[in-house]
C-alpha cells in the first residue's frame, strides 16, 4: 500500500480535510486534476460555522484581512451588505447570533490560505492527476490515474472524493446521487454590451431574471435550452439566453468569460461505500442560494478527518467513522431542501410575484429574519451525540468562548479533543483529551466543557452542575475511546 489516504480533489473542501487528517496524525495524498489552482471566482465567502472552524486553527488573521475586501465588494455590488433568501435581501445575518461571524472571503483566496496550512503541515498538492480508473479489494483502493509523467497507479487504505459535483471517484465507486433536476440555469459574463440602454431595468420579467451593470450581465433562465454542459460559457450562450430571458437581441463587444450553474439537487444515499468516502460537492449538490455550498463541505472535511484519522491509527471507538455519514447526511438534505424552495421563490409568474410580496414582507418580522439567517448558517442544528439531552448545547458546534481571558483558538490549533474544566487536576482521562483548567466566559452559561476535535460539544456542565458525572466520561469513551 501506497498511503494511508488519498484525497482526490484539491479544492476547499479537499485542502482542509488533508490540513485536519494531519492534525489527526495522518499524511494524506492529496492529487487535482487541473494543472493549476483554479482562479474561477465561484463562493464569495463562508458562513460562520465554517468561518469559526478555519479561526480555531488559527487563520482568522487571514480570514479578517479578506473579509475587509469582500464587505466592500458585497455593498458594491448589491448595494447592502445583508444576505439573500431568493434574492430578498433582507437577512441580517448580524442580528441572527450576536458575536458569530462569517468572513466574506473569495473562493480563490480560500484555497491560497488553505493550501499555505496544508504545506505549513508538511503536505503539497500533485497537480495533473486524473482519476481514470477505481478498485476496492476490501483491504485497500487501488486508483488508476493519467499524471504529467504518464500512467500510474496507486493503493491507498482510503480515498476520499473531494472532486466537486461531477466527481469521478462518486461514479467509478458506484454511489447512488438521486435528486431533483434543475429549474432553471444561471449565466453570468464579464462582458462589454452595446445599447444596454435597450435592456429592461434589472430584475424580475416574465420569462426570467436579469442583472446587468458596467462590465456584467446575468441571467437566471428557465428555459430548457440546448447547450454543451462540459464546456464554457460563451457569449453566443449568454445572448442567446438574453433573448430568451428579457426578450431583446444584445451585441457583445468584449467577452472577458463567465460561469454558469444550476439549481439541480442531488445527494449521495451513503457518504461511505467501503474504504471510498465523499465530501464536499461530491456528496451534495444544489443551488448556491444563501452562500451555503462552501460553508457545508468545509463542515464535512472538519467532521470526516478526526474520525478518519482516529480509524486509521487505530484509535477509534466502534463504528466512529460511520458516525460521518449518520450526521452530515441530515445537514446535506436540509440544504437541499431550503435551496428548492429559494428555487420556487424565483420562477418567473404572478403567482410566484405574489408570493415574493408576501415573504418580504415575512422577512421584516425580527423572527422570521433570524430564523432563516440560522437556517442558511446551520447553526441551529444538532447532532444526536451521546447525552445530547443534558445540556442543550450538547451536539451544536460551539460557539465563540472566553477561556481564562482568551479566546478559544488559542486552545484549538492543535485539532485534539478539548476539556475546559475549572478542577482539571482532579481528572485522569489519560492522554485521550488535553485537558486545560479553566474558567469558560460564554452567553451559554458554562461551567465546563468538552469539545471533538471539530469543535462539536460533546458533553457540558451548567454552573453549580456535578462537573465530574458519569456522562463525562461516557462522553470520552464514546468519542476517544483509546489513547489519542
Amino acid at each position: 500500500m501506497d498511503t494511508d489516504v488519498v484525497i482526490v480533489g484539491a479544492g476547499p473542501v479537499g485542502l482542509l480535510l488533508g490540513a485536519e487528517l494531519c492534525l489527526a496524525g495522518v499524511r494524506p495524498i492529496v492529487l487535482e486534476r487541473l494543472p493549476a489552482p483554479s482562479e474561477q471566482p465561484k463562493a464569495r465567502g463562508i458562513g460562520v460555522l465554517a468561518a469559526e472552524a478555519l479561526r480555531r486553527r488559527g487563520l482568522g488573521p487571514e480570514l479578517d484581512r479578506e473579509h475587509a475586501k469582500g464587505l466592500a465588494a458585497l455593498a458594491e455590488d448589491h448595494g447592502t451588505t445583508k444576505t439573500h433568501f431568493a434574492w430578498i435581501h433582507k437577512i441580517d445575518p448580524e442580528a441572527a447570533d450576536p458575536g458569530r461571524r462569517g468572513a466574506l472571503i473569495g473562493q480563490p483566496a480560500l484555497e491560497k490560505v488553505l493550501r499555505h496550512h496544508l504545506a505549513d503541515l508538511g503536505v503539497d498538492v500533485h497537480y495533473g492527476f486524473d482519476v481514470t480508473g477505481w478498485h476496492d479489494d476490501g483491504d485497500a483502493v487501488t486508483l488508476d490515474l493519467d499524471t504529467p509523467t504518464g500512467p500510474r497507479q496507486i493503493t491507498a487504505g482510503y480515498v476520499v472524493g473531494c472532486d466537486g459535483g461531477y466527481s469521478t471517484v462518486r461514479k467509478l465507486a458506484g454511489f447512488g446521487f438521486p435528486g431533483t433536476a434543475p429549474l432553471m440555469t444561471v449565466r453570468y459574463a464579464h462582458a462589454e454590451v452595446s445599447g444596454r440602454d435597450q435592456l429592461p431595468p434589472p430584475g424580475r420579467l416574465p420569462a426570467g431574471t436579469l442583472f446587468h451593470d458596467d462590465g456584467m450581465i446575468a441571467t437566471f433562465d428557465f428555459a430548457d435550452a440546448a447547450y454543451d454542459r462540459s464546456a464554457p460559457l460563451s457569449s453566443n450562450e449568454i445572448r442567446d439566453s438574453v433573448r430568451r430571458v428579457a426578450a431583446v437581441d444584445i451585441t457583445i463587444d468584449t467577452f472577458h468569460g463567465g460561469l454558469r450553474f444550476t439549481d439541480q439537487a442531488r445527494q449521495a444515499d451513503a457518504y461511505q461505500l467501503g474504504r471510498t468516502l465523499l465530501a464536499g460537492d461530491a456528496a451534495h449538490v444544489h443551488s448556491p442560494n444563501g452562500g451555503q455550498g462552501l460553508n457545508l463541505g468545509l463542515m464535512d472535511a472538519m467532521n470526516l478527518g478526526w474520525k478518519l484519522g482516529a480509524t486509521i491509527r487505530g484509535l477509534a471507538p466502534h463504528d466512529l467513522l460511520a458516525t460521518y455519514t449518520s450526521e452530515r447526511h441530515p445537514v446535506g438534505a436540509a440544504v437541499l431542501h431550503n435551496t428548492r424552495a429559494q428555487s420556487a421563490l424565483l420562477a418567473p409568474g404572478p403567482h410566484v410575484d405574489a408570493l415574493r410580496d408576501i415573504m418580504s414582507d415575512l422577512m421584516d418580522l425580527p423572527e422570521v429574519n433570524q430564523r432563516l439567517a440560522r437556517m442558511l448558517s446551520g447553526i441551529t442544528h444538532r447532532y444526536a451525540v451521546p447525552g445530547c439531552a443534558a445540556h442543550p448545547i450538547v451536539g451544536t458546534h460551539c460557539p465563540p468562548l472566553t477561556v481564562n481571558d482568551s479566546p478559544l483558538e488559542q486552545f484549538t490549533t492543535d485539532g485534539r479533543p478539548l476539556l475546559l474544566h475549572p478542577q482539571a487536576g482532579n481528572l485522569d482521562l489519560g492522554e485521550r483529551v488535553r485537558v486545560v483548567m479553566a474558567e469558560v466566559s460564554s452567553d451559554e452559561k458554562l461551567a465546563a466543557v468538552l469539545l471533538r476535535p471539530d469543535g462539536v460539544v460533546a458533553w457540558a456542565a451548567s454552573p453549580g452542575e456535578d462537573l465530574e458525572p458519569p456522562a463525562l466520561h461516557d462522553a470520552v469513551n464514546a468519542w476517544f475511546g483509546r489513547t489519542y
